[in-house]
């Protein structure tokens, strides 16, 4: 997706060095080991508001890293074939990073993921206007998303694995947006290796909802080369295609024929560089998969990701109607995160589960809509195995 941001204000504040928070990281990591939760302080926003990290272990070591600043998964470290773990998210190593983001690394994205055209829909015949962040379309929630909220947290009580909930209000007319929406999400690790993530909110006012995550996935490991060679399966025979500002055309095209067709295991370079308009569009993937499953059908797996040199396997599962799949084609190297590290063209991929783009303003996709007394609820699962 082209990430472009705002500029933020210079403004002095206080952080934790990136070397202190890998020490931070690994204490949390190795105390996460015997299925625990940690807290660690993180260092405060521009304006002064705490922020907290919390690292989840499960029984097996895995652990996953969870900031309080956008809800963002900081780290997530997985076992490859031979049992190492390694980091499979790309991200910073101090709060500073995650302050001055314009790529939404590990975040959660809301009020709603993905764009709106022309930045405006029409809701009970009341047309909202919404921030331009993207051209001429709001991107993820606005200029400022949930990505750059400061989000309360809590330890809950999970039965297989470590829980953690966390909380926020976004306020009647935030970015554009109607009514007071009240959103819990609740990342949960479970001793099955599985990141479950569990959306809800309610609305005091119509509005519209979108929830995702947006984490970049390296299955290598961040650093390591492009995520090429990994091969994908998609659970979907159509997708969403686009215009020139990646806005959906309302149609819905088969993917029988085109480099968009994943429904047998492929290399996500296989067919990316293709003389193909809706390629050319995106810079490569970053288009919306419909996904083959009913409104309503429980859970179900969206995608499979293997990583050839390591064997580690990714799949989500979800109950939303669409995925996007992103293959990191605005990362330019301009980034450094981790350890300092580049983060470059292709050397990520997202899977961001979803309604689809633009749904308020294409009446014939799946709605959106929240009202008051109702209960936006949705899940996915980030689930890590690996294979010989």
């Amino acid at each position: 997706m082209n990430r472009r941001g705002i500029r933020m204000k210079e403004t002095l504040w206080i952080t934790i060095t990136g070397a202190m928070l890998m020490s931070t990281l690994t204490a949390s990591g190795a105390a996460g080991k015997s299925g625990t939760t940690t807290k660690t302080p993180w260092g405060k926003t521009p304006d002064g508001q705490q922020v907290d990290l919390y690292t989840l272990g499960n029984q097996n070591g895995v652990a996953a890293a969870i900031t309080t600043y956008g809800g963002a998964v900081v780290s997530l470290k997985v076992p490859d074939r031979n049992g190492k773990l390694g980091d499979v998210v790309l991200g910073y190593d101090s709060l500073d990073g995650y302050v001055n983001d314009k790529s939404y690394f590990g975040a959660l994205i809301g009020r709603y993921g993905n764009r709106i055209g022309h930045a405006q829909f029409a809701l009970d015949g009341k047309t909202y206007t919404l921030a331009k962040n993207n051209g001429e379309n709001t991107l993820h929630g606005g200029t400022k998303g949930f990505n750059k909220a400061v989000w309360t947290a809590k330890e809950i009580p999970a039965k297989n694995g470590q829980a953690l909930e966390l909380t926020y209000l976004s306020k009647d007319g935030e970015e554009g947006f109607p009514g007071n929406l009240h959103v819990r999400v609740i990342y949960t690790l479970t001793d099955s290796n599985e990141l479950k993530i569990d959306y809800s909110a309610t609305t005091d006012k119509t509005s519209v909802v979108n929830l995702t995550n947006h984490s970049y996935f390296n299955l290598a490991g961040p650093g390591s080369e492009d995520i090429l060679d990994h091969v994908l399966t998609m659970e979907a025979d159509k997708f969403t295609p686009v215009d020139s500002g990646l806005i959906p055309t309302g149609e819905l095209s088969d993917l029988a024929g085109t480099p968009f067709d994943f429904r047998k295991p492929t290399a996500i370079g296989a067919r990316i560089n293709e003389d193909n308009e809706q390629l050319k569009l995106g810079g490569g993937y970053d288009h919306n998969f419909v996904l083959r499953r009913k409104p309503g059908e429980p859970i179900s797996l969206a995608a499979r990701v293997v990583d050839p040199k390591t064997g580690r396997v990714l799949e989500v599962w979800t109950d939303q109607p669409g995925v996007q799949f992103y293959t990191g084609n605005f990362l330019d190297g301009s980034v450094r995160g981790k350890g300092g590290i580049a983060y470059t063209k292709r050397s990520a991929f997202c899977l961001e589960t979803q309604h689809f783009p633009d749904s308020p303003n294409h009446p014939k996709f799946p709605s959106t809509v929240l009202k008051p007394g109702e209960r936006y609820h949705t899940t996915t699962i980030y689930k890590f195995s690996s294979e010989k």
